[in-house]
C-alpha cells in the first residue's frame, strides 16, 4: 500500500508554527490569540511579546490598537524587508494584574543588528498598552 493510500481518509494533523516571541507555545495559542481575538494581554510582558510578534507579522493594526492614545502615531510604515530573528526579555518591573504601570527591558534581534529598549506600559480601561520607550546601548 502506498503512503498516499494509507493517508487517504485520515486527516493530516496540522503543524503548529512556534510563536516568534520565543515562548514554546504555538503562535495561535500564544500571541496569536491576542492578535485575532478580543482577549487582551494579561501583563506588560505578554503585551511586549505580542507586539514583537506583530512587528514580525507586519500587523500594523494590532500595534496601533495596543499603543497608548496619547503617544500613538497615525501610521507606522512597517518595512516588509525587515527580518526579525528573536526576542530576549532582559527584565520586567511591575506590569502584572496588580499594577497600573510596568516596564519591560528587551533585546529584539534582526538581520544585521538588534534593538535594545526599556519600554513603558500602562493600563487603560483595564487593557495593557505601550506608552513609549528608551533605547539602550
Amino acid at each position: 500500500m502506498s503512503k498516499s493510500a494509507r493517508r487517504k481518509g485520515r486527516p493530516t494533523p496540522a503543524r503548529s508554527v512556534a510563536c516568534p516571541c520565543g515562548l514554546p507555545e504555538a503562535y495561535e495559542a500564544c500571541c496569536g490569540r491576542f492578535h485575532s481575538g478580543p482577549a487582551g494581554a494579561p501583563s506588560a510582558e505578554a503585551l511586549m511579546r505580542s507586539r514583537y510578534c506583530a512587528f514580525v507579522r507586519l500587523d500594523e493594526g494590532y500595534l496601533l490598537r495596543t499603543w497608548h492614545p496619547r503617544t500613538r502615531p497615525g501610521t507606522l510604515g512597517l518595512d516588509p524587508g525587515m527580518r526579525w530573528t528573536g526576542l530576549e526579555i532582559l527584565g520586567t518591573e511591575g506590569g502584572s494584574t496588580f499594577h497600573g504601570t510596568g516596564t519591560v527591558t528587551f533585546r529584539a534581534s534582526f538581520e544585521g543588528g538588534s534593538l535594545h529598549e526599556r519600554s513603558r506600559f500602562e493600563r487603560v480601561e483595564e487593557a495593557w498598552v505601550y506608552v513609549d520607550g528608551d533605547f539602550l546601548d
